[in-house]
């Protein structure tokens, strides 16, 4: 009874988060489940709500229905516009939609604190609530109690419209059989602004409500929007009064399990996720093994075979293409103009230290470590097929590793690089089990709920990465043994451009080699490759492992340019960053990702510079023009293998493999 009576106002309180995050997590759930929109600006719907509540707030009752009222209304408006932005990529799948939604969370976010300032908000409640209770012999908020009762009315309200009335019966079709809802008279398209711009009105009207208890302020949206990601995917889709159950769990969690077990609270979550969602990708039939109907055409595993057994390809079938998994070999010159773009590259790269100044160049000596994360993501995302949001989680290894190495006195650099490369190699052949059986959104969840995990024992292992401090101080890296540490931007961008040239030359050496043409086909053909006997989930977790290799190493690269580690460097932001990469240089080339990364970091470092506190503005704004303008990114400009309109949507699971098509999506781009 101690006991309990120790943890009571704890276990309330986890009542209390909990509901709110229900009320979030609904919203989430209802664009995710019916209107099949990935959205990653949910957070900063809540804190549209929270801000406008908050601005209105005198502790008045007038005050609080103002605020409830204005601010759901923001919210609403805020997820149909939601809506319209995210018609356009209808066809083009969930990372194209994440990445879009991304870049409007940064804006919204950065409009906020212009509008509001950057301070967190006082909220002031009617006085009647603003007192406390009598609680099994404990004084509580009468507040929270209050808010715990409106939250329970609303998940049952919210079920009975769902199940019980007309409404509700059309956005389940909406999400079940539009073809089937259009032919009774209703407009899908109609449906679907309605249910976004519902899902926007639920956020809203939980920051209005929350903003008490999680006031409005920096870092705000970024937490909700976690923590409704967990509640959604432990609850599912379908049963909001299963949301209802996971939301109270996690509400729990977080506060009862930090006076339980505080050092455990911060990694259960993010695990719980996993395991969840690593057991449904478990029990699902594997991506590409079923058998759908194909259209007919050249058979690519009989030209792996073929190649790999020394045999020259056969020509293509009169009147067929040929096979998407080997293209046409070449002719010199159309060799020498793929490649090109590289050499042109490695030019600029080289002349860079004579036309930059130290600051710049200290940047370019960033996008290059952020260009190998890139590379990284390319590896799995366009040719693998496993979009990933996740790869920071080897990439802190990395740098963490190199950061330790040098404290202890192990400063030579290609040392580091090897160890480092090592230990994220090793960490990505763990956790790739969990990763490369999914597909598709599933993928982005596991490796986003591997990537917090990640920043959580960040925060956590003091002893080895400074917590939220970061580590500073540590002995300058040497170039080879018997050198000086490297302290002048100019050595540390020419060690860092010999280290990317190498890693990316092994990289696109094996991407063209048998190896990579075995990996490529997978992701073209994966239900021909199953069912021609090859090891599909043995090559996805080579490439895994060998992609985290490469993001280990970019990771040891940023630490000796920089020569200080932060959180801030390996976090979900930065994840985002990567996969923006991928997208403006196109999803399978290598060059086009160094591109992408060098834009964003000029973006956010040096472009930003000139109208200081709007870097998260600007990046937005490019999030949101590379999705739009760039659709196969750059490579595409130039008729290359950036990915086609939907190379960024892999297949889910139950969906049978297309036709084969012109499309190159075998090429190998420089």
């Amino acid at each position: 009874m101690e006991l309990l009576d120790g943890h009571l106002i704890p276990a309330v309180d986890g009542v209390a988060f909990g509901l709110l995050l229900f009320v979030v997590a609904a919203g989430l759930s209802l664009a995710f489940g019916t209107a099949g929109v990935l959205n990653l600006s949910h957070g900063t719907l809540y804190a549209i709500g929270a801000y406008t509540g908050a601005e209105l707030s005198d502790g008045t009752w007038g005050g609080l229905a103002l605020g409830l009222a204005a601010g759901t209304a923001a919210a609403c408006v805020a997820g149909a516009g939601l809506s319209a932005a995210t018609a356009p990529l209808a066809r083009r799948g969930h990372l194209a939609q994440a990445l879009l939604t991304f870049g409007l969370a940064l804006i919204g976010g950065d409009l906020l604190i212009q509008f509001f300032g950057a301070d967190e908000l006082p909220v002031r409640v009617p006085e009647a609530l603003d007192s406390s209770v009598t609680l099994l012999g404990h004084r509580y908020p009468a507040y929270r109690l209050c808010f715990i009762v409106m939250a329970v009315l609303l998940a049952a309200f919210g079920t009975w419209v769902l199940t019980r009335t007309r409404m509700g019966a059309a956005v389940r079709a909406a999400a079940d059989d539009p073809q089937m809802l259009a032919a009774t008279g209703h407009s899908p398209r109609a449906v679907h602004t309605g249910v976004l711009a519902a899902a926007g009105a639920l956020a809203g009207a939980a920051g209005v409500l929350g903003a008490p208890i999680i006031g409005p302020g920096p870092g705000t949206s970024e937490n909700v929007l976690m923590l409704s990601l967990v509640v959604v995917v432990l609850g599912g889709l379908r049963s909001l009064w299963a949301t209802f159950f996971a939301a109270v769990a996690v509400g729990e969690v977080q506060t009862l399990g930090v006076s339980v077990a505080p050092e455990l609270a911060p990694y259960l979550l993010f695990a719980a996720m996993a395991a969840v969602l690593v057991l449904r990708s478990r029990f699902a039939e594997p991506a590409g093994a079923g058998h759908g109907s194909e259209a007919p055409g050249p058979d690519p595993v009989a030209r792996l075979r073929g190649l790999l057994a020394g045999r020259a390809a056969a020509g293509p079938l009169p009147g067929r293409n040929r096979s998407p998994v080997w293209p046409a070999r070449l002719p010199g010159r159309a060799a020498w103009w793929q490649a090109a773009p590289l050499l042109v590259l490695l030019v600029v790269l080289i002349s860079l230290p004579a036309l930059l100044d130290a600051y710049s160049i200290s940047l370019a000596g960033s996008a290059l470590a952020l260009g190998l994360l890139a590379v990284s993501v390319t590896i799995l995302t366009g040719y693998a097929g496993l979009p990933t949001l996740g790869q920071t989680a080897p990439f802190a290894v990395g740098a963490y590793a190199t950061a330790n190495l040098a404290d202890a006195g192990w400063t030579v650099g290609p040392v580091q690089l090897v160890l480092s490369a090592l230990a994220a190699a090793v960490f990505a052949a763990v956790v790739g089990p969990a990763v490369i059986r999914a597909r598709g959104t599933t993928v982005l969840m596991i490796t986003l709920a591997i990537g917090e995990l990640t920043g959580a024992v960040v925060n956590q292992l003091k002893s080895v990465t400074g917590g939220a401090d970061g580590l500073v101080g540590f002995p300058a890296t040497q170039a080879l043994w018997g050198g000086e540490g490297m302290l002048e931007e100019s050595e540390l961008y020419n060690y860092a451009l010999v280290v990317a040239v190498v890693a990316v030359s092994l990289t696109l050496l094996v991407l063209r080699s048998p190896a990579g043409k075995l990996l490529t086909g997978t992701r073209g053909a994966e239900a021909r490759m199953r069912a021609s006997g090859h090891p599909v989930g043995r090559y996805l977790l080579v490439a895994h492992v060998c992609a985290g290799a490469l993001a280990g190493v970019g990771g040891s690269l940023m630490v000796t340019v920089q020569q200080y580690l932060s959180p801030a460097d390996v976090g979900f932001e930065i994840a985002a960053f990567a996969l923006l990469a991928v997208v403006i240089g196109g999803t399978t080339s290598v060059v086009g990702a160094l591109l992408g990364a060098g834009l964003i970091v000029a973006t956010r470092d040096w472009v930003a510079g000139s109208w200081p506190g709007h870097g998260p503005l600007l990046l937005g704004v490019l999030f949101v023009a590379t999705v739009y303008v760039l659709p196969r990114g750059l490579a595409g400009l130039r008729g290359g293998s950036g990915g086609g309109p939907s190379s960024d949507a892999p297949r889910p699971p139950d969906q049978p493999p297309p036709a084969p098509t012109p499309s190159p999506a075998g090429k190998v781009s420089p």
